[in-house]
């Protein structure tokens, strides 16, 4: 979190703008690094056959919804994040690709990392890859105790981790930094630095739920923590988000909006239906059958 705050008390330009050109390609190029391994292991052909063949029997209702619930965590949506950034686009930005190239370059990275995990995960006898949230901290190190050099590819992973959460940590400080600078006219550097300290506080018992704390591990507080605030919570911010953008600001300023960087956007009167009837309606069963399922 003092990385965090170091970070977005530097501004856009000085801070996030500068540490994510160094950040990104270095996750990237660990990542590249651990798939090279994983694929190389023993036993990866099985993991990756796990990864690759889909089982259409085992696509239900349930399922979908798990997917577009964790598609809104990994793209940020419903959270303020791509609204924050968006405002700092010019105006004369193309909005359409901005959007096109994030949701590629998310799904890419995604798609990575599942080379880097299952065959690795399938190398190893005994171990399952439905573990949960638990995965990455419960099974993953029993993975790099068992394969050749995996000290090393396991201290690359968790660097990997950690820089994959300093970038998200980031987007998400910022989102209420800029809040308290626009709105209450804080300084940059006291709003990072007390929506930092805040954020840290309220993270400590996710941090200590996996063993370290018998009693938050057995309530598994961080597989409720991700429910709550990494599912519902931005799936009733999208649907907000849809209201506001659909019916309460106006489909024309929206529009004009988006032309100013893409004058001819053919899919206009399909973008419209989708944000006012399609996009909330679909949201809002999402919310009533996760809790009903």
């Amino acid at each position: 979190m003092a990385a965090t705050i170091w970070i977005v008390r530097g501004g856009v330009q000085q801070g996030i703008e500068k540490a994510t050109k160094i950040l990104m390609p270095l996750m990237i190029g660990i990542l590249l690094l651990l798939v090279v391994r994983s694929v190389t292991l023993p036993g990866a052909h099985a993991g990756l056959s796990f990864y690759l063949t889909p089982d259409f029997s085992k696509v239900d209702f349930s399922v979908v919804r798990s997917a577009l619930g964790h598609a809104f965590f990994t793209l940020s949506l419903g959270m303020g994040a791509m609204i924050t950034y968006g405002s700092y686009l010019a105006k004369n930005d193309n909005l359409v690709s901005s959007a096109l190239y994030v949701s590629l370059a998310d799904t890419l990275i995604a798609f990575l990392v599942g080379f880097a995990i299952f065959p690795a995960l399938f190398s190893v006898p005994g171990l399952s890859p439905d573990e949960g949230a638990g995965l990455i901290f419960l099974v993953l190190p029993n993975i790099f105790n068992a394969i050749p050099l995996g000290q090393l590819f396991g201290t690359a992973f968790f660097c990997l981790l950690a820089i994959a959460a300093l970038t998200s940590t980031i987007s998400l400080l910022e989102v209420v930094v800029a809040y308290f600078i626009d709105q209450l006219g804080w300084r940059r550097k006291t709003a990072a630095l007390m929506v930092g300290s805040c954020s840290f506080l309220v993270g400590i018992p996710s941090a200590l739920s996996n063993g370290s704390v018998s009693f938050l591990s057995e309530f598994k507080f961080m597989d409720l923590a991700f429910f709550y605030f990494g599912e519902i919570s931005l799936a009733v911010g999208a649907l907000f988000i849809c209201i506001f953008v659909g019916w309460k600001w106006g489909i024309q300023n929206a529009l004009e909006t988006i032309r100013s960087g893409y004058p001819s956007f053919p899919q206009a009167s399909l973008w419209t239906f989708l944000i006012r009837y399609v996009c909330p309606i679909a949201i809002a069963v999402i919310l009533v059958t996760s809790f009903t399922a």
